[in-house]
């Protein structure tokens, strides 16, 4: 889910009151203009809340990226025909401001391309190949569009948490949320960012679709911090979930929702489930369903 590099340890924890703040002022500007939302409740969205030991929802991370290369399509079209309903998937713009499907701040890594995807045009972007590092099958695979993926997601009726990396302009972010609404997709798609900035910007284009915090570290009450931010739950770490272990009880009993990332190993999985996260950001879904039927099995 973050870059590679992050902030320091303070700025991080001012994040999340920053956060809470921008969106709370937010909701009260709606207040006295009287727009009134009518976003989609977070079990239309997320599901039920789980109970502890009830396997969460898997969302295969980066799209798909352990089965294909992360954040293409074959990626995403894979994951969601092999079952998983939701997928997480990172955003981010061009120079001229087209949404596309990229992780790092810079194309090297996974393009055969170079730079800041800041500094390049959607019309150098298009160009790169995005597969040949994975393998030699996916040589010649693109860069996708925020639309593009929309597309496949429609397809397949999926699900998908999409994360804004980097700066977003305003007009950016009313592009992505018209794309959206665009296809009646505001009840399979969730924005979410670490950017107190962004999903303010996100709140003011739209009264549908739904946000979410993702946070390293936890503000005093994590209850009040998402009523006043009116999102319908968090993604945070398994480590910040650990240090405070009646969060997610906490959260259910407000109606919201937590999701964990990104979780690999059958330690963490177990110990998550047992606690009642809703949602289980991974690298290996596979994997973890085969282990999610093992689990529920061995409960039965």
């Amino acid at each position: 889910m973050p870059y590679p590099t992050g902030p320091s340890r303070a700025r991080e924890r001012i994040q999340p009151l920053l956060v809470v703040c921008v969106l709370a002022v937010l909701s009260m500007v709606i207040a006295v203009i009287g727009a009134t939302p009518a976003r989609v409740s977070a079990r239309e969205l997320l599901g039920d809340t789980r109970e502890p030991g009830d396997v969460a929802f898997i969302a295969s991370h980066r799209g798909g990226g352990a089965e294909a290369p992360e954040n293409t399509l074959p990626a995403v079209a894979g994951a969601l025909a092999g079952g998983y309903e939701y997928v997480e998937v990172d955003v981010a713009l061009t120079a001229d401001e087209r949404a596309v499907l990229m992780h790092d701040k810079s194309v090297d890594r996974t393009t055969d391309g170079q730079g800041a995807l800041a500094s390049l045009t959607w019309e150098e972007v298009r160009t790169l190949d995005a597969g040949s590092w994975f393998s030699a099958e996916y040589a010649g695979t693109a860069v996708p569009t925020f639309d593009q993926f929309l597309a496949v997601l429609e397809a397949y009726s999926g699900r998908a948490i999409v994360e804004l990396k980097g700066e977003w302009s305003d007009a950016a972010i009313s592009d992505a949320v018209e794309a959206v609404e665009a296809r009646r997709l505001d009840a399979q798609v969730v924005f979410a960012s670490f950017d107190a900035r962004t999903l303010a910007s996100v709140a003011a284009s739209t009264d549908v679709v739904s946000r979410l915090l993702i946070l390293k570290h936890m503000p005093a009450d994590i209850v009040r911090a998402t009523a006043e931010a009116d999102v319908p739950g968090i993604i945070v770490s398994a480590a910040a979930v650990r240090a405070q272990p009646d969060l997610v009880d906490s959260l259910h009993a407000a109606g919201r929702r937590v999701v964990v990332y990104t979780l690999n190993s059958d330690s963490q999985w177990e110990e998550m489930t047992e606690l009642g996260v809703d949602g289980i950001v991974t690298d290996e879904p596979t994997t973890l369903l085969d282990w999610q039927r093992a689990y529920a099995g061995r409960e039965s």
